[in-house]
């Protein structure tokens, strides 16, 4: 198969740094094996920053383990990392990661609540389950969708990379075939704007087009947050 990717990230309009990490760090095409990693780091003046990096870097370096693993590997370096200095004390990320074989047989590892979607012949599906108190709110009935998206507690995480617990990933096995446009974003999008718009947005254009009119949008939106988009087109 053959794979086209787009990369956007933006500050926001509100925040003075870029917390976010992704990879890869630019656009391209190819055939695969490909690991796209969005990560949103938290913590103090830099520390999410570190944190998301750390991520990234820690995901990519053993490409011969499971997602997940990798993903816990990288729960161990920013805990280990936080310790051992106090500026950076309590600093962590979100990490949602694909990887996609040739064949399309694609492995997402995800904690936070960064996201995965997956646009599919005219619909849109989130992969991922938001790993918030309100989700799990959602989940248990106490709150709609509706009262969740204005909720003052919907960023508030229960799962975090560099937390320094043992740490739960979330493993979704997708099969990706022709014409599907898969996207993973920070909260910084979908916290902006809601799933109809980022349907709209990310049925439009080639896959460059789509990602910066989705960061476009969220600005547009107020950009509370750092913003972070990448897709990947599939074509057989």
């Amino acid at each position: 198969m053959k794979f086209i990717w787009a990369i956007a990230t933006h500050p926001g309009l509100v925040r003075d740094s870029n917390q976010d990490s992704v990879l890869p760090t630019s656009g391209g095409t190819g055939p695969g094996p490909l690991l796209v990693a969005v990560a949103d780091g938290m913590g103090g003046h830099a520390g999410g920053e570190v944190a998301s990096r750390l991520a990234i870097e820690t995901i990519v370096a053993d490409p011969d383990i499971p997602v997940n693993d990798r993903v816990v590997k990288a729960n161990e370096v920013i805990s280990a990392e936080s310790l051992a200095d106090p500026v950076l004390a309590g600093m962590g990320t979100t990490v949602s990661v694909v990887e996609i074989q040739q064949d399309g047989a694609a492995t997402i590892g995800h904690v936070g609540d960064s996201r995965v979607y997956l646009l599919r012949s005219g619909r849109l599906q989130q992969l991922t389950t938001d790993h918030t108190l309100v989700a799990r709110w959602v989940a248990e009935g106490r709150l709609t969708q509706e009262q969740a998206a204005v909720h003052p507690q919907r960023s508030m995480l229960m799962r975090a990379v560099g937390h320094g617990r043992p740490l739960q990933v979330d493993v979704i096995e997708e099969r990706l075939t022709d014409g599907d446009r898969l996207m993973i974003c920070s909260d910084g999008l979908s916290g902006m704007i809601n799933d109809e718009l980022i349907f709209d947005l990310l049925s439009q254009g080639t896959a460059e087009e789509s990602v910066w009119a989705l960061v476009e949008a969220a600005n547009r939106a107020g950009g509370h947050d750092n913003i972070t988009v990448a897709a990947v087109d599939v074509e057989s």
